[in-house]
């Protein structure tokens, strides 16, 4: 699922080379998506990039290739939405919206389901309050849990692939070295290794094809560790 600003940026980029054959510079990116700086384009690229829809061409300045478009359904720019449909997206802590998982006589535990996380860069994941995934009661201890979808290929070097589920165990703080769901700017999560480094915090991925990225502490929240996987095959 690309976010409204991925797809927005990503329809520029392929309008700009059907017209001219250039990739437009990140000023004209900012500019047109209406950014306030360029690192937020430099996010967006690697996102779209992370997800197989452009290419960046080697030894080649400002060089990108539009590998393929996205569908409406695949992004939060639908008709759905230019008829009011808006989705509720994860912003905040979940705090008094899960209880502890009741493990029935099967010894399956009925967990919420809130919708796809990047384990690339962050995206906004669509919170769904009527999802919920049966998990097996060993994978869930004390506290409250919640499952995710995984979308991305960052966190592979740890186990996770994309399309896995995750199970999560709500906190709000996290050992170092431990994988979490990380709230960045209060807007968007992402599944990354957590390290404390001094007065900052990076995520960092298990890939390495993709970069550690680090924040200061006041624009990190942390909303789960992760406690156990599920794979269809």
């Amino acid at each position: 699922m690309l976010t409204k600003k991925q797809h927005e940026l990503l329809t520029f980029i392929n309008r700009r080379l059907a017209e001219s054959g250039i990739s437009p510079s990140f000023d004209e990116m900012k500019d047109a998506l209406g950014l306030k700086s360029k690192s937020g384009i430099h996010r967006l690229i690697t996102g779209l990039e992370e997800r197989g829809f452009i290419k960046r061409l080697a030894h080649r300045a400002r060089a990108l290739e539009v590998l393929r478009l996205a569908d409406e359904a695949a992004f939060g720019t639908s008709r759905q939405m230019e008829g009011g449909f808006t989705p509720n997206v994860i912003r905040g802590d979940f705090t008094g919206t899960l209880a502890g998982a009741t493990v029935d006589k099967a010894g399956t535990a009925e967990l919420p389901l809130y919708g796809r996380i990047a384990a690339g860069t962050p995206i906004e994941a669509l919170r769904d309050g009527s999802a919920t995934i049966g998990v097996p009661g060993s994978l869930v201890g004390k506290g409250e849990h919640y499952a995710l979808e995984v979308e991305g290929d960052s966190m592979i070097g740890a186990g996770i692939q994309d399309n896995d589920t995750i199970i999560i165990q709500r906190c709000d703080t996290a050992d170092n070295g431990a994988i979490v769901v990380a709230l960045i700017d209060g807007a968007e999560v992402t599944l990354k290794r957590l390290r404390r480094k001094g007065d900052s915090i990076a995520l960092e991925p298990a890939n390495p094809a993709y970069e550690t990225r680090i924040f200061g502490p006041d624009r990190i929240k942390v909303q789960g560790r992760l406690v156990g996987l599920l794979r269809r095959y």
